[in-house]
């Protein structure tokens, strides 16, 4: 398995657990109610969403271009912020492999 797959891929699974672990005892919404009761919880909103927008705004054209379904990684990058990136970024590195084996 090449870096570009599994480096994505031991990072998704690693954050998605964390992130899990965090989120399970407290509301999916929680990180709004820190955002507007605290400056450095507002701060880290809005870089999430800035760096996620960059991200989409390169993610969405990169799936035309290799032939993947763009609307899956939209949706779960929009709920989920990173999660949807990394999981976007494993699918492209193992379609990548099944279409030119190395």
């Amino acid at each position: 398995m090449k870096r570009t797959t599994w480096l994505p891929l031991v990072l998704l699974v690693g954050f998605t657990a964390v992130s899990l672990w965090l989120v399970a005892p407290e509301s999916p919404l929680g990180f709004l109610e820190l955002a507007r009761r605290d400056r450095w919880g507002a701060q880290i909103f809005l870089d999430l969403v800035m760096a996620c927008s960059l991200f989409l705004s390169w993610l969405v054209p990169d799936a035309r271009r290799h032939g993947i379904v763009a609307w899956p990684y939209v949706v779960l990058t929009l709920v989920a912020g990173s999660i949807g990136g990394l999981a976007y970024l494993v699918h492209r590195g193992r379609r990548r492999r099944v279409i030119a084996p190395a």
